[in-house]
């Protein structure tokens, strides 16, 4: 017989916790970051966690984090209280039904909700996505720092320490001719060490890309993210022609719902699919559109919101039920924070993440420092995060 336990409670909250540098993008660098942490409870008193976490504020897509907890508060978790916490698909349309949009606030919703049933069952949360194909994954680290020397040298920790062989770099804040140039002197002092992927993030055209995108892949760049904004699939479909053979076209923006996974998989505009959970919906829609991907016979790369340990262990759940083709996964997240959240962050061994197997999403909440970053002590102000468009070199 099913037994029924009800949501009871939802309760989001917005922390501030700072990076370990300056993590620079194309549109900006942050020193902070500000995840949402949701709680859940459910009526027979198991509790699970989520997160939902942004880059800059809005800066990536619409949702901030006071918009994502303000959904959560007034909309979201009222829509859940009282119903089945076993129904994830049910509470997700609902979710649907009374937010339109607002796809990191329902991610981190849905997370708490599959993390507390699970913890109800005594099963790790991949038990209930599917069942687990994968036991860790290549993790990948992103150099960004926009310096080459400081770049080198934190690549070459990173693989003296054994944690990291696959190197991403974040370009497209200065002009292509300076990119390609820095991306040339990291990518000499990595040869054959590491493989080396950039992140435009959407800052070129496609002349633009089409002109420097084949300069970077004679210096050894091997994966290309996001070179073109997120609504020119034309460029991406010639990017992905053209560079095909020579280095692999990573979708990132482009590729959020399941929808635009089967546009892109009709265009053949991508080699890689970028899948984060938060920009998804949660983790039955990354689920989608990683079948979508399996189907085309288009890989997977298993990003990032740069989150804490909870949304980096949610993440990593449904990536140990994909399939083998992927390009390994870049959970990092936990170690650009000055610190975490949770008792024990996932081992990495042999550069490679240990996708985790305790109950729910397989990481315990340290409650302490889950008080120490709550922006709630300091007033509930908002934080301004200067991105310094125009400081960037």
């Amino acid at each position: 017989m099913t037994v029924f336990h009800s949501i009871e409670r939802i309760e989001a909250r917005i922390l501030d916790i700072p990076t370990i540098r300056p993590h620079k993008l194309s549109f900006g660098a942050i020193s902070r970051q500000s995840p949402v942490i949701v709680q859940l409870w459910l009526s027979n008193g198991a509790t699970g966690f989520g997160e939902a976490a942004t880059i800059g504020g809005p800066s990536w897509n619409e949702e901030s984090p006071e918009s994502i907890k303000h959904a959560i508060d007034g909309y979201l978790a009222p829509a859940l209280i009282g119903q089945d916490g076993g129904a994830f698909g049910s509470a997700l349309a609902r979710m649907d039904a009374f937010c339109k949009g607002n796809y990191f606030a329902k991610s981190a919703v849905e997370i708490a909700l599959i993390d507390a049933y699970s913890r109800t069952l005594g099963l790790p949360a991949y038990q209930l996505l599917g069942g687990k194909r994968l036991k860790s994954l290549p993790l990948a680290w992103t150099l960004a720092s926009g310096d080459v020397n400081k770049d080198l040298e934190e690549a070459q920790l990173r693989l003296e320490q054994k944690r990291h062989r696959i190197f991403k770099m974040k370009i497209g804040a200065r002009s292509p001719e300076q990119d390609v140039a820095h991306v040339a002197q990291i990518a000499r002092g990595l040869q054959g060490k590491a493989t080396l992927t950039v992140d435009v993030n959407q800052a070129w055209d496609g002349s633009t890309a089409r002109r420097f995108l084949p300069q970077m892949i004679d210096a050894g760049v091997t994966l290309i993210e996001q070179p073109v904004a997120k609504w020119n699939v034309e460029a991406l479909k010639t990017l992905s022609a053209t560079l095909g053979d020579r280095a692999s076209i990573m979708a990132d923006e482009t590729v959020c719902s399941p929808q635009d996974a089967m546009m892109l998989a009709r265009a053949q505009a991508s080699q890689v699919f970028s899948l984060k959970v938060a920009k998804h919906g949660g983790l039955l829609r990354t689920k989608e559109i990683a079948a979508v991907a399996e189907a085309a016979d288009i890989a997977w790369y298993g990003g990032t919101m740069l989150e804490t340990s909870i949304g980096s262990a949610a993440s990593a759940q449904v990536f140990s039920t994909l399939g083998n083709k992927h390009h390994g996964c870049e959970l990092f997240g936990p170690q650009l924070l000055v610190d975490d959240i949770v008792t024990e962050l996932m081992p990495i061994v042999d550069f490679e993440l240990q996708l985790p197997d305790g109950p729910g999403i397989g990481v315990e909440i340290d409650p302490v420092k889950l008080e120490r970053f709550d922006r709630a002590r300091a007033g509930l102000t908002a934080t301004h995060i200067d991105l310094g468009h125009k400081q960037v070199a």
